[in-house]
């Protein structure tokens, strides 16, 4: 069996090369991230005939001109020195058939780079509409390689592709004159050799190329080291002995490879006279206007989220169903004791904490993925660009963000749209701060209990309702200084200018749509969701052990016997398994204080007294640690309620308004209500997230910045909020 082809997938965004790469692949795709870089990997293995195929999406870009470590990952891969990939033996370059002089800007770089190439032109058909005419049998002559039409979103031309492939293996890659003047391969040469005496033997030509081009360039600190300052002093020099002669870097570059795609086009391609206006300039006019485009766009972000917030309930309760009806079966078939707790709770519980996510998740990439396909998205990103530049991210972000608010998982996950590195990792770390539906019952339980109940405006303003909206909008808020910070300090750059394409409107295809959707869902279960269920189980076992369960499943087996043993509703066993009940729950309020959690919680109670908070407070909040809205069934458990307490019981309440310090004084009050609002609005409680980012970023080390700045964020904000409020009302 020979091994298999390697053939890489490039072009700009907004080409289709995406759509293309799904086509030919179908859903045999792993996705992952390469090593130490944000850059998601995605490969498909396909075979054509008896050849097994691997296909190499690499990410949608304008340049070849490595300007980061991420951006540095596709020269690594076409230059083969990305060791989980290999040297790729052959490169499908996707163009938009209608922007041809345009994209052959990055086709120029991939053909210096050397390898058997492919260019397809892409959204031939929207081409044709245009009234372009575009020689494609003369194109192949003039380049020297296969050139195929295609519209990767009807599936058009797929079959050609491949044939092209192997022409293009056939073919081998052929010479071309070089597109610079003689001098910039005079200073080439000079070059590779004083890399070569620096430590740097065989640099790649592309490499040589781009630390000559690339003015301030990542690439001349990445290849210095201990030589840097000498490197950019040479580098200055021989900038400016290029100058003398007529090739003024960086300009002599777009210069250079502008004039090279228009001297190969030339007679090729046949524009009309005059542009008509199509359907998109016309649906454009409005879409992009102003003020129309910015009420069309609010109205759209809202049935979106609307929808997801409601269409997602129905799944979530079939979920929660399930783990019932499978809870049910383990207790039927098990006595109470550590492993039916650690399947029960650990496992089935870790499972749910998974898959609960999934509805969001599906229904949010199937709506981008339908906004994306039919052309709006990259009209919101230029709408909500001018907004979002005011703290230094672009247009792209502000969908990721708004996502968050219904979960910050899948909002972290669509900012896989951001192709600017350091605008993508703001997105991410500010992403927790939007204050997700899970937040919601800590804000409830806290507001009904203990805010005041005031209203104005004849009663359809409340002092509720203020506090709940307050909240919600609270992280939101404090993003705006968060993100202006990272991007001034850990994120330091000009803001790089907005550029996107507008694609002409379609109907999405249904397929592409699918497959996209499909994808993320199973990135997210089978890379994320590993990591959350063992979370689960870590957190199950830090509120087991290690206390004596013996009594508490005594009493469990006792009430299931009577359960089992019941007639009917006026059968008097009721009131005896209430009793029962009523002692476990004590039994389990000591168990948890006796826990691994309960003690690290009185361990901690000197760090939170300062917050207006017990070691009751404390453990409610370690416990949510999987996820926030678990503070509720854990201070249930901790008041010997039952853990199947929810934040509407009037038991509750008035446990927490009744809950005192040894002195008698109550350990709640509005300030301390406050205090636990305003650290939750703002902290990192929520492990699926923080895994999440570790996901995306490739590095647990963004993750430990995400809960370590969030959590001392959280802590001040609370801080201020009690010692204030207390003060105030003294």
């Amino acid at each position: 069996m020979p091994p298999p082809l390697k053939i890489a997938l490039i072009g700009n965004p907004n080409t289709g090369k995406s759509t293309l790469f799904n086509a030919l692949s179908g859903l045999q795709s792993r996705v992952g991230n390469f090593p130490g870089v944000t850059v998601e990997k995605k490969i498909g293995r396909v075979q054509w005939g008896e050849q097994s195929v691997d296909l190499i999406d690499l990410p949608g870009t304008y340049s070849l001109a490595p300007r980061s470590l991420d951006e540095m990952v596709s020269v690594n891969v076409l230059l083969g020195k990305q060791d989980e990939v290999g040297l790729p033996d052959a490169v499908i370059c996707i163009v938009d058939a209608s922007n041809l002089e345009r994209n052959l800007y990055l086709a120029s770089q991939i053909l210096d780079i050397g390898l058997p190439t492919i260019l397809v032109l892409n959204m031939f058909d929207v081409a044709e509409s245009r009234g372009q005419k575009i020689d494609v049998a003369g194109l192949e002559a003039r380049l020297g390689l296969p050139v195929v039409k295609c519209s990767a979103h009807r599936k058009s031309g797929i079959d050609d592709i491949r044939a092209a492939v192997e022409r293009a293996l056939a073919m081998g890659v052929r010479s071309r004159p070089p597109l610079f003047p003689a001098a910039f391969a005079i200073e080439s040469q000079q070059l590779a050799e004083k890399l070569a005496h620096w430590g740097h033997p065989n640099t790649p030509p592309y490499l040589i190329e781009r630390l000559l081009l690339d003015v301030g360039g990542w690439l001349e600190s990445h290849f210095g080291g201990s030589h840097a300052h000498e490197l950019f002093q040479y580098l200055q020099q021989a900038r400016e002995r290029l100058a003398a002669q007529g090739c003024k870097v960086p300009m002599i570059e777009a210069r250079t490879r502008y004039a090279w795609a228009r001297e190969t086009l030339k007679n090729l391609v046949e524009q009309p006279a005059t542009r008509p206006a199509n359907l998109s300039d016309r649906i454009d006019k409005w879409l992009t206007h102003r003020y129309v485009g910015f009420i069309v766009f609010a109205f759209v972000m809202l049935l979106v989220f609307q929808a997801i917030s409601s269409g997602a309930e129905p799944f979530k309760y079939v979920i929660e169903a399930g783990q019932e009806w499978l809870s049910g079966i383990i207790i039927s078939w098990m006595s109470p004791g550590p492993f039916r707790s650690l399947i029960v709770d650990g496992v089935i519980g870790g499972t749910v904490g998974v898959l609960v996510f999934l509805p969001q998740i599906v229904l949010l990439f199937l709506f981008i993925a339908l906004l994306e396909d039919c052309g709006y998205m990259a009209r919101a990103a230029f709408l909500m660009d001018k907004l979002m530049t005011k703290v230094g991210l672009s247009g792209k972000s502000f969908v990721p963000l708004m996502s968050s608010f219904a979960c910050a998982v899948p909002g972290i996950m669509a900012t896989r749209v951001i192709e600017n590195r350091r605008d993508r990792m703001v997105t991410i770390l500010v992403a927790p701060l939007m204050s997700c539906s899970a937040r919601l019952p800590v804000y409830v339980l806290m507001v009904t209990a203990f805010v005041p109940e005031k209203t104005w405006l004849w009663g359809f303003l409340s002092l509720h309702a203020l506090t709940l909206l307050g909240m919600t909008f609270l992280g939101a808020f404090v993003a705006i200084p968060v993100a202006w910070i990272l991007k001034k300090t850990l994120f330091k750059g000009e803001t790089p200018p907005f550029v996107m394409e507008l694609p002409g409107y379609k109907w999405p295809s249904a397929w592409i749509v699918f497959s996209r959707v499909y994808d993320r869902a199973m990135s997210f279960v089978t890379r994320a969701g590993t990591l959350i269920l063992t979370m689960s189980v870590l957190i199950w076992a830090a509120c087991y052990f290690p206390g004596d369960h013996q009594p508490a499943d005594h009493l469990q087996s006792k009430i299931e016997t009577l359960e089992a043993e019941l007639e009917g509703a006026d059968d008097p066993r009721h009131r005896e398994i209430e009793t029962l009940a009523e002692q476990q729950n004590v039994l389990n309020s000591a168990l948890l204080e006796q826990s691994y959690l309960g003690r690290f919680g009185h361990a901690v109670e000197p760090l939170v007294r300062p917050l207006g908070w017990d070691w009751k407070i404390g453990v409610g909040v370690i416990a949510s640690f999987p996820a926030r809205e678990v503070i509720i069934s854990t201070l249930g458990t901790i008041y010997s309620l039952g853990s199947e307490v929810k934040e509407e019981s009037s038991q509750l309440k008035d446990e927490l308004q009744h809950s005192t310090w040894p002195d008698g004084s109550p350990v709640f009050t509005l300030p301390v209500a406050v205090s636990i609002m305003v650290f939750f609005a703002l902290c990192a409680q929520c492990v699926s997230t923080l895994l999440v980012i570790r996901r995306e970023t490739n590095s647990w080390g963004w993750a430990a910045f995400t809960f370590v700045y969030m959590t001392v964020l959280a802590y001040l904000g609370a801080l201020i909020c009690y010692q204030v409020g207390t003060w105030l009302m003294a």
